[in-house]
């Protein structure tokens, strides 16, 4: 488990850097936080520290973004907040992407946890009484 403290939103370009060095060589992230946390705007930090050049936002309505890195691997950000139930998830094909050994950002993950691979890490964004965050990374 490693965590990550945000005094200021000057400072998630540091955070996501952080981040990315803690990743290690997994690939699949479910990002727990409530609204208004950040997640959305954290996994937009990350993204630019992997190289997006791509216009980057929620994928509330799409469901799944998908962005290349400077690489050209894809990226996919998912928001399941309006999946109704796990059949949803299933039609979108949300397990092969969990499976595809590329980068996996999910928002809302707890819509869809019984998909969740075994290598999938958790990240908590918490909001402070001063409005800062923090970011607790740790494995599943």
């Amino acid at each position: 488990m490693a965590l990550i403290e945000l005094q200021s939103l000057e400072q998630i370009d540091r955070a996501a850097v952080e981040f990315l060095t803690l990743t290690g060589n997994n690939k699949v992230f479910a990002f727990y936080g409530e609204m208004g946390a950040g997640k959305t705007t954290f996994i937009k930090a990350v993204c630019k520290a992997m190289g997006v050049t791509d216009n980057i936002t929620s994928p509330t309505f799409a469901l799944v973004n998908e962005y290349a890195c400077e690489n050209g691997e894809p990226i996919y950000h998912f928001d399941c907040y309006r999946l109704k139930n796990i059949a949803e998830a299933y039609d979108i094909g949300l397990e092969e992407y969990l499976w595809s050994g590329t980068f996996c950002f999910i928002e809302w993950p707890e819509k869809i946890e019984e998909l969740l691979p075994p290598h999938c890490v958790d990240v908590q964004i918490k909001t402070l009484s001063d409005n800062s965050r923090r970011i607790v990374v740790g494995d599943k």
